[in-house]
């Protein structure tokens, strides 16, 4: 799926599904690179990113797989 990623503040990001009209703070990572590990939304949804380089500018629309939803 379509994930737009943004940064909201020093070290705080927030994803954008559009197909679902979505925008929800990223609450956990497992990589302190964001990149090619999962985040987790404030509303449960458990995605994977693409490994991409630390340089890559935001905001940026990537496809992402959604893992979990609770």
């Amino acid at each position: 799926m379509k994930v737009m990623i943004r940064k909201i503040s020093e070290g705080k990001y927030s994803a954008y599904v559009p197909k679902k009209d979505l925008e929800e703070p990223i609450v956990a990572m497992d990589k302190p690179g964001l990149w090619g590990g999962k985040i987790k939304l404030a509303n449960g949804w458990e995605l994977e990113l693409p490994d991409m380089g630390p340089e890559t500018t935001l905001p940026i629309t990537v496809e992402a797989k959604r893992l979990s939803s609770e």
